[in-house]
């Protein structure tokens, strides 16, 4: 798998330039990454409560 274009300069870049661009998989691994971000705050929250809970 060589360089895309006859010539080394950003002028030859047309478009998007990564492995899934024009499929759904960007939009997917973005709502996967969300999901976790939120499972993660979450999580920490959750932590953070407990904690605080232990100084009532």
């Amino acid at each position: 798998m060589g360089f895309p274009y006859d010539e080394a300069s950003w002028s030859a870049v047309d478009g998007a330039m990564f492995m899934g661009s024009g499929t759904t998989m960007p939009g997917m691994y973005t709502a996967i990454a969300a999901g976790i971000c939120v499972l993660v705050l979450i999580y920490g929250q959750a932590s953070e409560m407990r904690k605080a809970r232990q100084f009532d």
